[in-house]
């Protein structure tokens, strides 16, 4: 999970980890074993654009995954 820059760092590393266990637990009662699952929070660390509009803003706050076989 990703957060934009707004707010404390430790809040943003919270809520990105909050952010991909909501992920996790979902895929999971959709039927993937939680053994094929990580979920990981880099908080505000990996921006996609500049936090410095509001469009912006939304843009880093995300999931993301990779499908591996």
């Amino acid at each position: 999970g990703h957060t934009d820059s707004q707010g404390k760092a430790a809040w943003n590393m919270k809520l990105s980890e909050k952010r991909a266990s909501a992920v996790n637990t979902y895929l999971q009662r959709m039927g993937i074993p939680a053994e094929r699952l990580v979920a990981v929070g880099y908080g505000e660390t990996t921006p996609l654009v500049p936090n410095n509009t509001v469009q912006n803003r939304a843009k880093n706050r995300r999931i993301e995954f990779k499908v591996l076989n």
